[in-house]
């Protein structure tokens, strides 16, 4: 008669992501278009922006319809002139630029109405300059004030203090609720301060809190280390249908981290003792990197969760001792090699390495 072996699942740690804490860029954007007195677009046209503070030049060009456009422009107040063929047609003075996109046109049969070359901005064109200005004022005081709350509530976090971190970005979330990364870091302490409680029912509120935290981030910038952390706590309110839900999101909007991604679904699927499903999650990890080696580890424990018993003799799925050989030919020394060692003893299996040695482990 067959007996299945009880597995005792050792838990895994799951890698948090971390994301940055500057919430403005660094540059702005300009754009426009440059018109004859006869309203044609001006093609092959050199418009020069030169800052005002620095003297630093950004000069770009004039497309068939006359437009032109620069990414990557520092904020601040720039003299911009207009030049066909070395000839200088216009020029603005004092024109800012924000963190926005900054719009200006040249329209000479209008600036040529309103008098001579240099006088400045016109009327309509003032107005937008000290609206753009009192906006980009507005948001460099309200980005150092939701930076310092950050600042204080991770100082917070890293004391400990998780009531504290969350009361000091409830107050940034309030000032400012168009900012994802709160929400992701208020979710964070939420997240966090819940493994503390002691009540059940707080804790299971603290998770909730976490996860409509870290939605609200989702809903205004879909980003993988949020989905990643939407999902541990799913699995830790024992929501774990909606865990590896959140972490197939998480790897398909980035890539780049898909296969830790896929790694902490493996392990929450294992402590869950979905073991199958957590056999695929590692199989997913080592076709896209095939040298981690707790993949493989992990892999094996779960292969080993699926064996039976023939008496006194434990028999193991096909591909059990391949797994834990794998893991200690990548890592002979790593945390799991004398687990990995007593796995394939358990089974009657051989260890082998890299390096061709075969030892016969005792049985």
């Amino acid at each position: 008669m067959k007996q299945h072996f009880a597995m005792i699942v050792i838990i895994a740690l799951l890698a948090g992501a971390s994301v940055s804490t500057a919430f403005a860029q660094a540059t702005g954007s300009v754009k426009g278009v440059a018109k004859d007195e006869q309203g044609n677009p001006i093609a092959g046209a050199t418009v020069e922006w030169q800052s005002v503070e620095t003297g630093r030049k950004y000069t770009l060009k004039t497309n068939n319809k006359g437009e032109y456009y620069s990414l990557g422009i520092q904020p601040g107040k720039y003299k911009v002139t207009l030049s066909k063929d070395g000839k200088q047609l216009y020029s603005f003075n004092n024109v800012p630029v924000s963190l926005d996109e900054q719009n200006l046109d040249f329209d000479l049969k209008k600036e040529r109405s309103q008098g001579a070359q240099g006088q400045g901005l016109s009327p309509e064109q003032q107005k937008q300059v000290q609206e753009q200005q009192a906006k980009a004022q507005k948001e460099q005081t309200t980005v150092k004030a939701l930076n310092e709350k950050l600042a204080a509530s991770n100082q917070a976090v890293q004391a400990g203090n998780y009531d504290q971190a969350i009361s000091i970005l409830n107050e940034a979330t309030q000032t400012d609720p168009s900012r994802d990364l709160l929400w992701f870091k208020l979710g964070d302490a939420y997240r966090m301060s819940a493994t503390k409680q002691t009540d059940p029912a707080e804790k299971s509120k603290r998770f909730d809190q976490a996860l409509e935290s870290y939605n609200k981030a989702i809903a205004i910038k879909p980003v993988g280390a949020y989905y990643n952390n939407l999902a541990e706590t799913y699995a830790k309110s024992g929501k774990i249908d909606d865990a590896v839900k959140a972490y197939g999101q998480a790897a398909q909007i980035d890539p780049a981290n898909a296969v830790q991604y896929s790694f902490n679904e493996g392990a929450v699927l294992t402590n869950a003792g979905k073991v199958d499903e957590a056999i695929q999650a590692f199989d997913k990890v080592i076709t896209a990197d095939p040298n981690k080696a707790d993949a493989y580890y992990w892999k094996g424990v779960n292969l080993i969760g699926k064996a039976t018993l023939k008496g006194d003799k434990m028999v193991a799925p096909d591909g059990t001792a391949e797994a834990f050989n794998k893991y200690l030919e990548l890592a002979p020394t790593g945390p799991y090699a004398e687990p990995a060692k007593q796995m394939l003893a358990s089974i009657g299996a051989t260890v082998e390495t890299q390096f061709g040695k075969k030892k016969t482990t005792k049985k």
